[in-house]
């Protein structure tokens, strides 16, 4: 499964692709879009546009995650960053993906073990899981972790119902063995 990660930004937007293959995670590539502040909104929002429908053609992803929007500092700063995320999703719907989209807690759990991680931190898990030779930049670095959550999170979904089933016996059986404890 090559799952693309997305971290979205109103001036740099990370992007980075990872394959899972017989229970190894390797990564395919990473990269950002930065967005020029002599461009108006819409242009920068139609590079932004035009370049996630690049990466999705190179990459062939089957499914994306995106991080979440968290609290903006300005009002601001929160109109130009959903814009630029409604774009991302545009642009990932007519390439026809499914989009999972994780809190940024989550993602720097599912990497570093701790949700108030650090970006040095986060950097530095991802070069570490990945086997890169360098840390990738904190926006990819953002975007890598993002496609990491959803690999981990999609290999507990698809484990899920043999462990409920190796489960149940066992519940059933330590169910009788109370039972025969109360009788007593």
């Amino acid at each position: 499964m090559r799952i693309l990660g997305i971290d979205p930004g109103s001036s740099v937007t990370g992007f980075g692709v990872v394959e899972r293959c017989e229970g190894r995670l390797s990564h395919v590539a990473h990269g950002t879009v930065r967005m020029q502040s002599s461009l108006s909104m819409s242009q920068r929002l139609d590079h932004l546009y035009r370049t996630l429908t690049e990466v999705v053609g190179a990459h062939a992803p089957d499914t994306v995650a995106v991080e979440t929007v968290f609290v903006a500092v300005s009002p601001r700063s929160a109109l130009v960053l959903g814009q630029a995320r409604g774009v991302i999703l545009a642009a990932l719907a007519a390439g026809g993906l499914p989009v999972n989209e994780y809190a940024p807690a989550r993602i720097k759990r599912a990497v570093t073990g701790n949700g108030r991680a650090t970006k040095q931190q986060v950097m530095t898990m991802v070069k570490r899981l990945l086997a890169l030779d360098r840390p990738p930049s904190s926006d990819a670095a953002d975007a890598l972790a993002a496609a990491i959550a959803h690999a981990n999170a999609s290999r507990i979904e698809a484990l899920a119902p043999a462990i409920a089933a190796r489960r149940q016996p066992r519940r059933r059986a330590r169910d009788a063995v109370f039972n025969v404890r109360r009788l007593r």
